[in-house]
């Protein structure tokens, strides 16, 4: 597996040329034919990648669009892509960075609130002809900016086209989540499910409270993509889905009398009965007792 840690090193794998040392925007075309490539990366990445949409499918639904694909990989990630052995010549475009182009920029202080940087390929940004056209326009215009000696306003230049490409990810992203709305009304029922399933096998007792990552590991989707994907649905995060779901649980359990509140809390996954005081307070203003004896 390579080691990809900085711009040159990515453009010497790509057999492109290196114009600055923190940034590059390499055309695909104009590259020699890939066979597969694996590589820890320790720089930013963006693939605009063109695919068609039979080629891929998000469990057992195509892909909505056919003109584009967006992957972004953060320092610390694995890529991978193979050909099957058959040299082929890729179409689309990469912008790499290392992170010392944005320290000290807005960009570096906000880059990590943008999450597709820790989604997995498969939950990878699909364009209309519309979008891919403007994310190509800034491809471009950063590619020119790159062109130019280099002075003092080129990292500022750079960095705020990137800035201003990750703003447009965002936008497309959250149409995304709108226009796959069927697709993920399946995943929240499957959640939902996950969860009646966890409190009704008594894994409460030996695992504890089911994790947002652990969730999102049943679904097979990244932590962070799951957790958007909730949040664009429901209007809560993944957290506050569970705990509503773990408290509506325990209200259930509360009744029945033959349990005692230790045992509830415990079968519920809380370590420490007063935690699961502490939350029940916090969402009916009453301890667990109080509810009991209320109702």
């Amino acid at each position: 597996m390579e080691r990809i840690d900085t711009v040159k090193q990515y453009n010497d794998l790509m057999n492109a040329d290196t114009m600055h040392p923190l940034v590059s925007i390499v055309k695909f075309n104009e590259v020699p034919t890939v066979v597969n490539m694996k590589a820890q990366f320790g720089i930013y990445a963006i693939f605009l990648k063109d695919i068609k949409c039979g080629d891929l499918t998000y469990g057992c639904q195509p892909y909505d669009y056919e003109d584009g694909t967006l992957v972004f990989i953060a320092p610390g990630q694995i890529y991978a892509s193979d050909s099957g052995g058959i040299p082929i010549i890729p179409t689309g475009y990469s912008l790499t960075f290392h992170p010392d182009l944005i320290r000290g920029t807005t960009l570096g202080k906000t880059i990590k609130d943008y999450n597709f940087f820790s989604y997995e390929v498969n939950e990878a940004l699909h364009l209309s002809k519309k979008e891919r056209r403007t994310i190509i326009d800034l491809f471009k215009k950063i590619g020119e900016e790159i062109e130019q000696n280099i002075d003092k306003h080129s990292k500022t230049l750079i960095a705020s086209n990137i800035e201003l490409l990750m703003n447009y990810c965002m936008r497309y992203y959250d149409r995304q989540f709108i226009t796959r709305s069927n697709v993920n009304k399946d995943v929240l029922t499957r959640f939902e499910q996950i969860l009646t399933d966890y409190f009704n096998s008594g894994k409460g007792r030996t695992s504890g409270l089911p994790s947002v990552t652990w969730c999102a590991d049943q679904l097979h989707l990244s932590p962070n993509y799951f957790g958007d994907l909730v949040k664009k649905e429901t209007g809560s995060t993944a957290l506050d889905y569970i705990h509503n779901k773990l408290i509506d649980e325990a209200k259930t359990r509360i009744f029945d009398t033959s349990n005692t509140i230790n045992d509830v809390s415990s079968e519920l996954g809380f370590k420490y009965q007063q935690h699961f005081t502490r939350l029940l307070k916090q969402r009916t203003g009453l301890t667990p007792n109080e509810y009991r004896n209320l109702n």
